[in-house]
C-alpha cells in the first residue's frame, strides 16, 4: 500500500503523537502531516524542527486532512470527540491509539458513518520498531485497514487482531517497552558492578536485547531453542539462568502484562 499524498492530521502531540510524526516522516518524506493541540510551544518546536503543519484548532487539522489519528489520552477522548464530530465526515479515516478504548465508544460519539480503526503501537515508533496492532470498526473498509496497516509497519511491525485481543496487545507490546528499558538497566549495573564502565555497559546491554529480539524474529525459530543454544552445561549461562529462575523473572514478567491488560480493561469502561 503506497502511502504518497496523503494527508495525515494528529489531534494531539504528546509523547505518543510525536513519536508516530518522527517516525512518519522518517519513512516517508513525502507525506503532508497536520497536527493540532493545546500546547502551543510544543506545536512551535514541531513546526520548526520537522516542518509540519499546526495548529491549535482541532477543525483546521481534520479539515486538511485524509486521516485523523486521535493521539490523546483515554480520559479526554469522549470531550474531544464531542467537539470534532461535525467535522468527522465519511470521507475522513479515523484512527485512534487511545489505550483501553473500544471502536464502539468511540463510533457512538461519532456520526453514524464514521470509519474507525483502533490502534496500538508503541513508543519504539521513534525509531521505526514499533509493535503495533489494529482492529476495525463497523464502517471502516479493508482498504482502511490495509492503510492503517501501511502507515504502521513504516514504523515497525502491525498486525490486524480481533478487538477483544486489543486489551493483551496493550499489556504486551504497548507498555511493554517500559518493561525492557529497566531490564536493560539492570544488566548493566550488573556489569558496573564488575567493573565496567557505565556508557559501554549500557551499549553492550541494549546491543544484547536487540540482537536477542532480532534472532527470534529472524530465525523463527522459538525463545527455548535459542536460550538452548547459548547454554552450555554446566557454564557460565546456565549460572545466570539458574539465578533469573530462582528470582522469578518469567512469572513477574507474565504478571507485568497481565496487570497492564487488566488496566487496559478498566479504561475501557
Amino acid at each position: 500500500m503506497h502511502l504518497t499524498d496523503r494527508k495525515i492530521g494528529f489531534i494531539g502531540t504528546g509523547k505518543m503523537g510525536e513519536s508516530l510524526i518522527r517516525g512518519i516522516l522518517g519513512a516517508h518524506s513525502d507525506i503532508s502531516i497536520y497536527a493540532s493541540d493545546v500546547y502551543e510551544p510544543a506545536l512551535e518546536r514541531l513546526n520548526k524542527e520537522l516542518g509540519i503543519n499546526v495548529s491549535t484548532e482541532n477543525a483546521n487539522t481534520i479539515a486538511n486532512s485524509d486521516i485523523v489519528v486521535l493521539a490523546i489520552k483515554p480520559q479526554i477522548l469522549k470531550d474531544i470527540l464531542a467537539q470534532i464530530k461535525d467535522d468527522i465526515t465519511s470521507d475522513k479515516l479515523v484512527i485512534s491509539i487511545a489505550a483501553g478504548v473500544p471502536v464502539a465508544a468511540i463510533e457512538d460519539e461519532l456520526n453514524s458513518d464514521a470509519r474507525v480503526i483502533r490502534v496500538m503501537p508503541n513508543i519504539a515508533a521513534t525509531v521505526a520498531e514499533a509493535a503495533s496492532a489494529i482492529c476495525t470498526g463497523t464502517n471502516a473498509t479493508a482498504e482502511d485497514a490495509e492503510v492503517s496497516l501501511a502507515i504502521f509497519r513504516s514504523l515497525g511491525s502491525a498486525i490486524q487482531v480481533p478487538e477483544k485481543l486489543m486489551d493483551a496487545v496493550t499489556g504486551l507490546s504497548g507498555s511493554g517497552p517500559a518493561y525492557i528499558f529497566p531490564i536493560i538497566e539492570a544488566m548493566a549495573d550488573g556489569a558496573v558492578h564488575e567493573g565496567l564502565d557505565r556508557a559501554s555497559a549500557i551499549t553492550l546491554a541494549a546491543q544484547t536485547v536487540l540482537g536477542a529480539a532480532k534472532m527470534v524474529l529472524e530465525t523463527g525459530m522459538h525463545p527455548g531453542e535459542l536460550k538452548d543454544m547459548v547454554t552450555s552445561p554446566a557454564g557460565t549461562t546456565i549460572r545466570g539462568i539458574h539465578t533469573l529462575e530462582e528470582s522469578g523473572v518469567r512469572a513477574a514478567f507474565m504478571n507485568a502484562v497481565i496487570a497492564s491488560s487488566e488496566r487496559s480493561k478498566e479504561l475501557g469502561k
